[in-house]
């Protein structure tokens, strides 16, 4: 029965490894489309809900995971040496997944730092196109009194 356990276990951690690769290359693309002036917030908020589906599926992964080493951690370490090549396996997909995450964080901490920039200079755009809005209203007013005359009383008496 753990033998089943552990191929499942390390099933997992090939897919935990996919999926990180998946965010990774998603994590890219959103630091390409954050330089290109063009961006259109559509684009962006489809590749954020993509990236939180798959961190869904990652929590979900390391749910199971756990539950699954609650379960066998027992075994694995009383017969290290039966389950040797399989421990062996699941360390270096755990080094590779651990690599995996640092990148995306670096990634991530670049990108948060460019939607943050990006952000404050659409503020001051929006601040500044209510700047000029006020101006030309203020403009208005101003030519509608100039062409206003004010009622005047006039002395009929001679």
């Amino acid at each position: 029965m753990p033998d089943n356990y552990i191929e499942i276990m390390i099933q997992s951690l090939e897919k935990k490894s996919r999926v990180l690769d998946e965010i990774l290359k998603l994590s890219r693309d959103q630091k390409n489309w954050l330089e290109d002036p063009e961006l259109t917030p559509e684009t962006f908020e489809e590749n954020v809900g993509k990236k939180a589906e798959l961190i869904d599926q990652l929590d979900a992964l390391d749910e199971g995971f756990e539950t699954l080493y609650e379960r066998v951690s027992g075994q694995l370490n009383a017969d290290r040496g039966r389950y040797a090549e399989e421990i062996r396996t699941m360390q270096k997909l755990i080094a590779e997944i651990t690599e995996k995450s640092v990148e995306i964080q670096a990634v991530e901490a670049r990108n948060k730092s460019q939607v943050e920039a990006r952000f404050s200079t659409i503020r001051k755009q929006i601040r500044q196109v209510k700047d000029n809005q006020k101006v030309v209203k203020e403009y208005y007013r101003n030519m509608q009194k100039m062409n206003y005359v004010e009622p005047q009383f006039m002395d009929n008496k001679k």
